[in-house]
């Protein structure tokens, strides 16, 4: 229901605005806006479970998501791909440069070397990824940004190059906080963008995909009288749902299982071209378990804003050690 229509449907249609102003879609997106709310609400009353075998494993999350990035950029480059499906490498100069950036950042992934450097040149890869396949196709990847950022500020952490030759150390609380957030904001806003660009504002080419892989319409497939149009209608606002939840990161164990469903499910219909682009999504579901899982680190995957004025800081200190 979740597959990104444009590696599985290249041809050219044209895109509008239009559907999105319709009540029924308006309708659908302010439902998303009050689950997202209520999500929260509830996570105010209970905010998770305290999962101790999930939460021993938060020191190696920085190693688990350069892993994922490693993967996905060997896989994606394998298949002759940029950073995505819809970004064909050709054998030129350019082609060459590109894929030696994605070679040059997973080496420093999976081996932990100069891994902070690697990352820097994996979020430099998007604006130089524009010069050729345009601004647009670039912005659909901001997944890959967020574990990108996530391990520039955290460091590569432990298994890696960089801890055995002393040169990085335990992430901070105050880096970790703001690493899971950058991580949430950037693969939230990614869903949120591929849906308005891939279903609301281009449900001509998701109709063409439905109707080549009808399986996909799987309130049809129960019986339910819902037409193509209206299904991609109705995913896409499902999509933004599953954006504002992992940006809003309350009660993100059910988070991971509610959303995680339904974007493995595509992996039985698209194999390894799915994989590979969604291995990023994969890498942040895994973060926001395990750190969801431990008391302390579930608020700062809840956390809306997490930078912090050393005034504001200071004036906390007090009034926490203060009697009540």
């Amino acid at each position: 229901m979740l597959a990104h229509v444009e590696w599985f449907e290249p041809d050219s249609f044209d895109q509008s605005w239009d559907s999105v102003w319709e009540g029924t879609t308006l309708a659908l997106l302010a439902a998303a806006l009050v689950v997202t709310v209520l999500v929260r609400a509830i996570a105010r009353v209970w905010p998770g479970a305290d999962i101790p075998f999930f939460a021993r494993m938060a020191p190696w999350m920085p190693f688990a998501l350069r892993i994922h990035l490693a993967v996905s950029l060997i896989a994606l480059l394998s298949l002759g791909y940029y950073l995505s499906p819809t970004m064909d490498l050709h054998f030129n100069v350019i082609g060459v440069v590109l894929g030696a950036v994605m070679v040059v950042v997973a080496v420093g992934m999976v081996t932990g070397w100069n891994t902070r450097e690697a990352a820097i040149l994996l979020i430099a890869a998007g604006p130089i990824g524009m010069f050729e396949f345009g601004f647009w196709e670039v912005i659909k990847r901001v997944d890959m940004l967020g574990p990108a950022l996530f391990v520039l500020i955290t460091g590569p952490g432990r298994w890696s190059a960089d801890w055995e030759l002393g040169r990085a150390r335990e992430a901070t609380r105050d880096q970790m906080r703001i690493a899971v957030w950058a991580l949430k904001v950037a693969v939230g806003t990614a869903l949120i963008v591929v849906a308005f660009a891939e279903k609301l504002t281009d449900p001509d080419r998701a109709v063409a995909f439905l109707h080549s892989r009808p399986e996909f319409n799987i309130l049809r497939e129960v019986g339910l009288p819902i037409g193509d149009l209206e299904f991609v209608r109705i995913a896409g606002c499902i999509e933004v749902l599953f954006g504002l939840l992992i940006i809003s990161g309350a009660l993100p164990q059910i988070g991971v299982v509610i959303i995680g469903i339904p974007i493995n499910a595509t992996l039985f219909f698209y194999g390894t071209t799915e994989l590979a682009g969604h291995l990023p999504i994969y890498g942040t579901m895994l973060v926001l378990l395990v750190y969801g899982s431990d008391p302390e680190l579930r608020e700062y995957v809840s956390s809306l804003w997490p930078f912090r004025s050393r005034a504001g800081v200071s004036a906390a200190r007090p009034a926490a050690s203060s009697p009540a």
